[in-house]
């Protein structure tokens, strides 16, 4: 059985991801997803032109610092 193109071992997709992406992946309205941005709260993003994108190993880094930050707060 092999593995679809788009998808990392991980389980994100071998692309960059939209906000739309992030939202649907953490289960949070778009609005939220941009107001981690606004506050530079959530997983880094970057522009390609108006185009707004995640790498998704930013997003993975991004989930194992907040796994470890919610770990050492117990």
């Amino acid at each position: 059985m092999t593995t679809p193109p788009e998808t990392l071992r991980a389980g994100l997709p071998d692309r960059y991801l939209t906000p739309d992406d992030i939202a649907e992946m953490f289960e949070v309205p778009l609005e939220t997803v941009y107001q981690w941005r606004k506050k530079r709260t959530g997983p880094p993003g970057f522009r390609i032109g108006k185009h707004l994108r995640y790498d998704p190993a930013d997003v993975r880094t991004y989930v194992t610092g907040r796994k470890g930050a919610d770990r050492n707060a117990a």
